[in-house]
């Protein structure tokens, strides 16, 4: 009798760092959430169908995993003050990443720094309050120790905000039988 396929667990992209699988119902327990970020799990539950006990159980393990992140709402910069968005690309020595890192966090107007591949070594997301603000952000960034370069990339306008729900769908989708 032949054996069933394994499943090589490294390779399933819905496994996070900690082995958590998210499965369909985990899919629509995190659409639900993020249609409704302030539902009870109460709310939750009656609206996935599922007990109380179950939604909190799941939303646990999913916290626990570090699926759920902070709870931060998105806060619109330019209401603070900050309209402009800049992206600006940092080539960094690399025995100084760390530090390099740990410099940018320090910065208020720093909103992200993400390690890249390429010819740059991180993205990092900016805001100023207008050209001389950015210019003057830019420069602090590249005064930090361990940063060689610096390149800045303006966000004209932004065509898709950030979003989950759509693969979400997809997962929840591919739990129920429905084609993708």
């Amino acid at each position: 009798m032949p054996s069933e396929p394994t499943t090589d667990l490294r390779k399933d992209p819905r496994i996070d760092p900690s082995g958590h699988r998210i499965d369909a119902v985990d899919a629509r327990l995190l659409l639900a959430l993020a249609e409704s970020p302030r539902a009870t799990v109460l709310a939750l539950a009656e609206r996935v169908g599922m007990s109380r006990n179950t939604v909190q159980a799941r939303l646990a393990r999913l916290d626990q995993h570090g699926v759920l992140g902070g709870f931060e709402r998105r806060i619109d910069t330019t209401a603070l003050g900050y309209p402009l968005v800049a992206y600006v690309t940092v080539q960094v020595t690399q025995r100084r990443l760390d530090e390099v890192g740990a410099a940018l966090g320090q910065v208020p107007e720093v909103l992200e720094v993400l390690g890249i591949s390429g010819q740059s070594d991180l993205q990092v997301q900016v805001v100023a309050r207008d050209a001389d603000d950015l210019y003057r952000v830019a420069g602090e960034l590249l005064a930090i120790d361990g940063v060689e370069r610096t390149t800045t990339g303006l966000v004209m306008r932004r065509l898709v905000d950030y979003r989950v729900e759509p693969l979400l769908r997809r997962i929840a989708a591919e739990g129920s039988g429905v084609p993708r």
